[in-house]
């Protein structure tokens, strides 16, 4: 029969790599992220927005243009398979960059600053044609924030600081509420929230 410390040793050894084989398994199973921020906890699948079915009137001040490119961010959105949240923070983003305008100059942070998002011009985000295409540019920026460590458990602003690496992290914040009412009127539900 083996000594009491023998079995001690190894039932402690088992117990340990059962520890980390279980952590890997939910870190795997949940994509290596914490909960949900608090902003994000009720996202749902992602929303498709008809082009041709799009509010007559503004939504929370912005109009006809601006809700079509919205419009193209919720697609590309749902075409990465990314839930609301995501979509959201895609228009709160484009929202901060460029008013939800393809606009053909940058500013002085970054004169060759193109298109929804102000990508720059130093090949992460493609050609000039990619940053000026609203669908591009926004899967551009949504490949851009599935690389963010943990993006779905930041506060949204964080997340699109990260992915956009503007000067003020909390650049984006005063965005967030138009955003999620223009994805909402086009989704013609809520899509955060109760």
């Amino acid at each position: 029969m083996p000594d009491r410390g023998r079995l001690v040793a190894v039932a402690a050894v088992v117990l340990a790599v059962l520890v980390v084989l279980g952590t890997l398994l939910v870190t795997r199973q949940t994509g290596g992220e914490g909960p949900p921020s608090a902003e994000c906890a009720s996202a749902g699948p992602a929303v498709r927005v008809d082009p041709a079915a799009l509010p007559a009137g503004p939504v929370a001040g912005w109009g006809p243009e601006q809700l079509a490119n919205a419009a193209a961010i919720v697609n590309a959105g749902a075409d990465l398979g990314l839930d609301t949240c995501a979509q959201v923070i895609g228009v709160m983003t484009a929202m901060g960059e460029s008013s939800l305008r393809v606009l053909d100059r940058g500013d002085a942070a970054g004169p060759d600053s193109r298109g929804l998002f102000q990508q720059r011009d130093n090949g992460a985000w493609g050609s000039y044609a990619d940053r000026m295409d609203p669908t591009t540019s926004a899967t551009n920026f949504f490949r851009a924030l599935q690389e963010v460590p943990g993006w779905r458990s930041l506060e949204p602003t964080i997340a699109a600081h990260r992915t956009q690496r503007n000067a003020d992290p909390y650049h984006y914040e005063r965005w967030w509420d138009d955003a999620v009412e223009v994805v909402s009127a086009l989704a013609g539900r809520p899509v955060l929230g109760p």
